[in-house]
């Protein structure tokens, strides 16, 4: 039986244990890849010339407005929101009444026209538009404007209230964060799951020792997106071992209890909260000093989870911008070393 982490695995046969590091393998062998999904562009999808200016205008002209969807092939994220959210006929109905849909390869080399009238490849309008998630989602207004943007992948009830906001127009009177409160209340009961990794307040991010980045995790009560976080991804022993390079600290994203911010900012958490604009719970958003490095505000597995903790701790960020890069690298580097990779776990 092969148990699975990452820093280490630990191979065990009629009770002994054998190894406590990885075996590295030949180079040209590595384990295996696990949970890939194909998944297939509804035909629906508009055929388009990807001259996004045109594709607003025509939309437009439909009374539409118009979504871009970044993707990549046998990305499970990908594969959930096309095999679970638009499955079902309510939402593509909604989607095809309100959105005219063009896809973008996140490695492709079809030619596309920015907004400032710009030809270039589709995968470097992803890394100018700092795709860094898939699937990413963009919604644009008439006037070309970025109304909306869904980084990873969102749920269906959730996903049809972002469809909502953009196609009724709500962005004009409220946030979607205001807008995404308005159709789930916070709950006022239940509790908050502690970790024995979180810091404990008062907090005062501008003055942490050693040297740490600072992961925030942003939660709520009543959670079912922040119980699968403590429930499954914090009880894995890949992510613990991330978790330990950080300075942690978890913050009721509706609560006014007061915090220091990296930058040396006096506020609460609510307030912190509105300023970063977080709209979904739980989100992480992790520093590296004062600077903001990336954050995580969608469904996310383990492996993407340890993944991205991993680009933020190890200061990988500040040599290679693209995270699925780096996410592939890291899956490969594991593999030859006789580690199962499973991305959908």
């Amino acid at each position: 039986m092969v148990i699975r982490g990452f820093g280490r695995t630990v191979l065990l046969g009629a009770g002994v244990m054998l190894a406590l590091v990885p075996l590295a393998l030949p180079a040209a062998e590595k384990t295996e890849l696990r949970g890939a999904r194909p998944h297939e562009v509804p035909a629906w999808f508009k055929s388009s010339f990807l001259v996004l200016s045109e594709d607003v205008a025509e939309a437009a002209q439909n009374g539409k407005r118009l979504m871009v969807y970044f993707g990549q092939d046998g990305c499970p994220y990908c594969a959930e929101l096309f095999n679970n959210n638009f499955s079902q006929a309510h939402i593509v109905d909604y989607t095809r009444r309100h959105f005219d849909a063009i896809d973008i390869n996140l490695w492709g080399s079809r030619e596309v026209t920015d907004f400032s009238g710009k030809a270039m490849p589709e995968k470097d309008l992803a890394a100018n538009l700092k795709v860094w998630f898939t699937p990413t989602l963009l919604f644009f207004n008439e006037q070309g404007e970025q109304v909306l943007r869904i980084n990873g992948y969102y749920p269906p009830h959730q996903f049809l209230t972002a469809l909502k906001y953009v196609a009724e127009k709500q962005e004009k009177r409220m946030t979607f964060k205001e807008y995404l409160a308005g159709q789930s209340p916070p709950p006022a009961r239940g509790l908050l799951q502690p970790q024995p990794f979180f810091a404990q307040p008062p907090h005062d991010l501008s003055r942490v020792t050693g040297g740490k980045p600072v992961a925030v995790f942003f939660e709520q009560k009543d959670c079912t997106g922040c119980d699968r976080l403590h429930d499954v991804v914090f009880k894995e022993a890949a992510t613990l071992d991330q978790i330990k390079r950080f300075h942690v600290i978890q913050l009721d994203r509706w609560s006014d209890m007061p915090v220091v911010t990296p930058e040396g900012k006096k506020t609460t958490a609510r307030a912190w909260a509105d300023s970063l604009n977080v709209s979904y719970v739980p989100t992480a958003v992790l520093y590296d000093g004062k600077k903001e490095v990336i954050r995580i505000e969608a469904m996310l597995k383990g492996f993407h989870v340890q993944s991205v903790l991993d680009y933020a701790a190890s200061g990988a960020y500040k040599t290679q911008p693209s995270l699925q890069r780096f996410i592939q690298t890291r899956a490969d580097h594991l593999r030859e070393q006789g580690v199962v990779v499973d991305i959908w776990n």
